[in-house]
């Protein structure tokens, strides 16, 4: 359980240090890329071996049907994912499409999984995107939308965002439990 702590502190570190100290990472100026993008790696990695080592202790139980509501979210999640990057007209409808999409993973993957080390994963990667969505929104006052995109972008998001699940859930099955119902 340390290790995946210590995992969501790094991650979290990570990504709250332009919030928390701007001058400090402006500073760092694009030199600091590389140091930051090795501590959210490391956190990655904590993150996973302290997640798959930590001995499963339920809290609750949820009823079965809860895994075709997570499968139903996860797809909303990888396409707020892809929508932060892509040529989609939904693009200018939302602020925080990849923080957003990061809330639903969690989510998600909070009705399914009820043991003490998804709570802190899963929980920890909520709480964590509302803050940083909140330190942005009180920070970051010039946001100007999206402009553009077209109906091609919007078909292109949905194809690349279905072929993303079926690869992530095909990977989730290979190393952990099945997404999918049997």
């Amino acid at each position: 359980m340390g290790l995946l702590i210590l995992g969501m502190l790094l991650w979290s570190g990570g990504h709250l240090f332009k919030r928390l100290a701007p001058d400090a990472r402006a500073n760092m100026g694009a030199k600091g890329r590389g140091p930051i993008a090795l501590v959210l790696l490391v956190s990655v990695v904590l993150m996973v071996v302290g997640y798959r080592s930590t001995e499963t202790v339920d809290l609750y139980s949820t009823p079965d049907f809860f895994r075709h509501i997570n499968n139903l979210l996860m797809v909303i999640s990888v396409a707020l994912f892809g929508l932060g990057k892509s040529k989609s007209r939904l693009r200018a409808k939302m602020r925080h499409p990849m923080l957003t999409g990061m809330l639903v993973w969690a989510v998600a993957h909070l009705l399914v999984n009820t043991d003490v080390a998804s709570l802190v994963l899963f929980g920890g990667m909520l709480v964590w995107s509302l803050v940083e969505m909140t330190l942005i929104n009180k920070q970051v006052h010039d946001f100007a939308p999206y402009k553009g995109g077209s109906k091609a972008g919007d078909i292109r998001l949905g194809v690349i965002t279905l072929v993303v699940y079926l690869v992530i859930g095909g990977l989730h099955a290979w190393i952990g439990p099945s997404p999918f119902p049997m």
